[in-house]
């Protein structure tokens, strides 16, 4: 159990939902640490843009406290386990965290995360459920109409917490020795670039060998819809095939940060 843990997990989601931001096309409008005014004034009535842009770090604190870490349960979760959840749903909202949870646990998804939820998740290893949860999340972020504009962003965030996740879990919940938890850390981070390399031949082939399929397409029987055809198909296999090998690259970085931290 990780109670009083919202210290140590809310710098690592405050570092991702920057400053002061007040761009005039925001249909959130002025917004502090992930703070909207409208939030604000539900705390501090009557608060004025200039109160948000001063906004102390307490209220910062319960705020956060109050609207995401004790509506997931943030104090009943492992560590490690609970800095996923909550920032998954400061970013999609406490009813999609604790379905994603719930998902990964084996247990019925009402978005509501009560004493079945907390009893089957920490019946099982952390280290698992905080991978397993972050790809669901990635998953979930890549089904975004914006993951084209915002995707490369998006899942460093869900790397870096998904690494600093399973370190928090070693360190608090294991009695694995710091060497042990760097070389778990560092074992991370190897599969997941030896993954990316292994992912980024399979697309550069896949995009090279639809181009020379299309081309010998035409030159035999002249049909160049079908070689446009087998081009584009072979090209969107690529992409996709790319974007996840910079993911995994993006992990490898993360955990190999994570295992210099220790």
């Amino acid at each position: 159990m990780a109670k009083g843990n919202l210290a140590a997990c809310l710098p690592v989601t405050l570092a991702y939902e920057g400053g002061w931001a007040d761009h005039p096309k925001d249909p959130g409008g002025a917004t502090m640490k992930g703070v909207t005014l409208a939030v604000y004034r539900k705390y501090r009535p009557g608060a004025s843009k200039a109160d948000l842009r001063a906004i102390s770090d307490k209220e910062i604190q319960s705020i956060y406290r109050d609207g995401y870490w004790t509506p997931v349960r943030g104090d009943d979760l492992p560590y490690g386990v609970d800095l996923v959840v909550f920032d998954f749903g400061v970013n999609s909202g406490p009813s999609r965290t604790a379905k994603y949870l719930q998902s990964v646990a084996g247990v019925a998804q009402d978005g509501k995360i009560g004493s079945g939820t907390v009893k089957a998740v920490k019946g099982m290893v952390g280290k698992t459920i905080i991978q397993k949860f972050c790809a669901k999340r990635l998953g979930f972020v890549q089904g975004l109409s914006t993951f084209k504009v915002f995707g490369k962003g998006w899942s460093r965030r869900i790397a870096d917490v998904e690494a600093k996740a399973v370190a928090m879990w070693l360190r608090h919940a294991t009695t694995a020795e710091p060497d042990r938890q760097r070389e778990i850390l560092n074992g991370e981070a190897e599969q997941a670039s030896k993954t990316a390399k292994q992912q980024g031949k399979t697309g550069g082939t896949a995009a090279g060998g639809g181009a020379v399929v299309s081309g010998g397409d035409a030159a035999l029987n002249g049909a160049g819809w079908v070689a446009a055809a087998v081009l584009v198909a072979a090209v969107a296999i690529a992409v996709v095939v790319l974007v996840k090998a910079r993911q995994n690259k993006q992990r490898a970085e993360a955990y190999a940060t994570a295992a210099a931290a220790v």
